[in-house]
């Protein structure tokens, strides 16, 4: 049974930094893409970062500069290192693993889900 757990959330004043860990257990090798999202309140669930088993990463315009995406394999491991989180950035952030190689945005891309942590940035 495929697990994706997040961990790294938090309370940051604007300006801050936080590291996002989404730790999978129960993949096979043909995992690929990896990515994270975020959901807001009142907000629909949208695409942050992307990143394939090849190190090609993508990232949302509202966070290009500002967001990187990368993965341990052999550790399993997805990372979010987000710097000089602005107010708006405050949602759920969740990750998600796609048994596909090719990146993308789109949450109908993904097959499977974590649960959330919850990212908030005061003003």
């Amino acid at each position: 049974q495929v697990q994706l757990v997040e961990s790294g959330g938090g309370l940051v004043q604007a300006g801050g930094s936080l590291r996002l860990s989404c730790a999978a257990s129960g993949l096979t090798s043909d995992w690929r893409a990896v990515a994270w999202f975020r959901q807001g309140p009142g907000k629909q669930r949208e695409g942050v970062s992307c990143i394939t088993n090849t190190g090609y990463s993508l990232h949302t315009d509202s966070v290009k500069g500002r967001f990187t995406i990368s993965r341990d394999n052999a550790k399993n491991t997805i990372y979010l290192q987000m710097n000089s989180l602005k107010p708006e950035d405050t949602s759920i952030y969740f990750c998600a693993v796609r048994t596909r190689p090719n990146c993308g945005l789109a949450t109908g891309w993904f097959d499977y889900w974590g649960q959330g942590t919850q990212v908030t940035v005061s003003s």
